[in-house]
């Protein structure tokens, strides 16, 4: 595709020369009449055709050689078409500007907050790096547990202790942005920069959107999620789960004090922009968790597969 743009503008950008320089016109012709010595007739034709044209683009012919100055108009309109197609195909589609249409038609309260200025995603977190987080969430859940006295009455749901673990350690957790749909994402990119400038904690992705199937999955965990496919925010690109980067790790665990006052931090940072966080909840607390409630969502599988395609749709085209 790319090479027939170019081989376009090469073709408009000579024919064009052509029709300005009556020199290169005259050795254009010169050099076809030595190429094709058996072609001087036909050559002497188009010639004289051309300076009918010439002659015919004169304000004094305007009555006599009117249907000659059609053709005139016919390859000027041409151009200007092909002119058009070019622009059309090269022209750079900006995924941010896709977005920031998208918003300010469906979300202008968000688009406002925003300014019109639409957030980028960082880069997806290394996956050695989560590995490395669950490791060491385990190991300082294991020192807690040994520390205090085994009370049958506290349960993991109750304390609210290291559900990321529990979600994190599988293969099919998504930690790209491409599904997340623009309301929420950039809701959740407004609260990843506040926190970065405002108190000094570096955000990462371990989940965004979540398949129907994993959601099943984990809901067989009443510690972890009570809710099905298609009743969590994950299903539709409006919740997220995240964790901090310190000295090149991340932290998950909110065993970690530094970790616990990111997350408190996130909390009332998200709800500043509209978003509901997991931490307030009372029977799971779930601290890395976000979601934008959008107002009169349907929570079934055909909104699902919309909202999750409004994400994809500037997604595509930033990697285009």
């Amino acid at each position: 595709m790319i090479i027939l743009i170019i081989l376009g503008f090469i073709a408009v950008a000579m024919t064009l020369t052509l029709f300005m320089s009556y020199e290169l016109r005259f050795k254009v012709k010169q050099w076809l009449q030595t190429l094709l010595p058996q072609s001087k007739h036909k050559i002497q034709h188009a010639k004289t055709m051309v300076q009918r044209m010439h002659a015919a683009s004169s304000s004094q012919q305007l009555q006599s050689q009117w249907h000659l100055q059609q053709w005139w108009i016919l390859i000027a309109g041409l151009l200007l078409f092909s002119s058009v197609l070019v622009f059309a195909f090269t022209r750079p589609i900006s995924s941010s500007k896709i977005e920031a249409e998208y918003l300010k038609e469906v979300d202008p309260q968000i688009y406002t907050l925003l300014n019109g200025e639409m957030l980028t995603p960082p880069p997806e977190v290394d996956q050695s790096l989560i590995e490395a987080a669950i490791v060491e969430a385990n190991q300082l859940e294991q020192q807690y547990a040994s520390s205090r006295p085994a009370e049958p009455s506290i349960t993991a749901e109750a304390e609210g202790i290291g559900h990321h673990s529990l979600i994190m350690d599988t293969q099919f957790v998504d930690r790209k942005w491409d599904k997340m749909n623009p309301r929420y994402k950039q809701r959740l990119l407004m609260v990843f920069k506040i926190m970065k400038e405002r108190h000094g904690y570096e955000l990462v992705l371990l989940e965004g959107y979540r398949s129907p199937e994993r959601q099943n999955f984990l809901s067989g965990n009443p510690n972890t999620t009570r809710a099905r496919g298609y009743q969590s925010y994950h299903q539709f690109g409006l919740a997220a789960d995240v964790a901090f980067k310190r000295n090149g790790k991340v932290v998950i665990s909110e065993r970690d004090p530094w970790a616990m006052r990111g997350y408190q931090l996130y909390g009332e940072v998200a709800e500043s922009v509209g978003l509901t966080w997991g931490g307030r909840w009372k029977s799971i607390q779930d601290y890395g968790h976000t979601e934008y409630r959008m107002p009169g969502l349907k929570k079934t599988k055909e909104m699902a597969e919309q909202l999750i395609a409004e994400g994809q749709l500037s997604a595509s085209d930033s990697n285009s």
